[in-house]
């Protein structure tokens, strides 16, 4: 499995958000740059980057700092966040992006994100799945911004993005996110047993590195991780030598 750091980036500075809410925000003094070295010097290959100033204000945001850590980073990137065009994609990709990951319109405008999958390359985007659990448990997708409904299930949309072609996904327990919880192994493992071919990221919740173990155990491709690093709960050498 493979251990993915997150880095969000909002007003050119490192941040956290509780539950997504713009109005809870943390701040952390070390620059992107350094955070994204100290990642790779510690043995991570990849990295999740996550422009919420693009996600939040679209073509009006400032993405200079998305763009300069694309140019800089040495290990591969995937990133996301104010995806909504083909032009985003393409811009994403020449400035050495290796994954492209598309939020809301996945759930949105399904048709056209998988031609996007079919234009770009299944290995090249990522579709991002934001879920809340109702009474039931059952996982409902939420977009922009997690402010609405998707009108959906997750199983309804998982169908047709897989059956469409989709290889990446990112799935994120709203109620987990930043809240060091930790995931919501139930969930993922359903994911697997009704997708066994997908390449499953796990999002949310992580606190500890034997919550990383028991993703490894259940299956999923990677785990994204920024609060617990972000915070000292373990590094990234302590993590990867757990999942040796």
């Amino acid at each position: 499995m493979e251990l993915i750091p997150a880095i969000d980036l909002l007003d050119g500075r490192c941040v956290r958000l509780m539950h997504g809410d713009f109005n809870e925000v943390t701040y952390y003094d070390t620059p992107p740059e350094r955070l994204a070295g100290t990642y790779r010097d510690h043995g991570a290959e990849w990295l999740h980057v996550v422009d919420l100033e693009a996600s939040r204000d679209g073509e009006a945001a400032d993405t200079s700092q998305l763009f300069k850590l694309l140019g800089s980073a040495s290990q591969s990137v995937q990133t996301g966040g104010g995806v909504r065009s083909g032009g985003d994609i393409r811009a994403r990709l020449d400035a050495g992006a290796a994954r492209v990951v598309i939020g809301s319109l996945c759930a949105l405008d399904t048709p056209r994100f998988l031609r996007w999958v079919r234009e770009y390359d299944s290995e090249r985007i990522v579709a991002a799945v934001d879920v809340a659990l109702d009474a039931d448990n059952l996982p409902w997708p939420r977009v922009r911004g997690w402010t609405e409904e998707a009108g959906m299930d997750l199983w309804t949309l998982m169908d047709r993005l897989v059956e469409g072609g989709l290889r990446h996904a990112l799935i994120t327990d709203i109620g987990r996110d930043g809240a060091l919880k930790g995931p919501n192994r139930p969930l993922y493992q359903e994911i697997l047993a009704r997708y066994p071919d997908l390449q499953l990221q796990a999002s949310g919740g992580v606190s500890r590195v034997d919550d990383l173990v028991s993703l490894q155990e259940d299956g999923a491709s990677a785990t994204i991780v920024g609060k617990a690093l972000l915070e000292g709960a373990f590094s990234v050498s302590q993590a990867l030598d757990a999942l040796k």
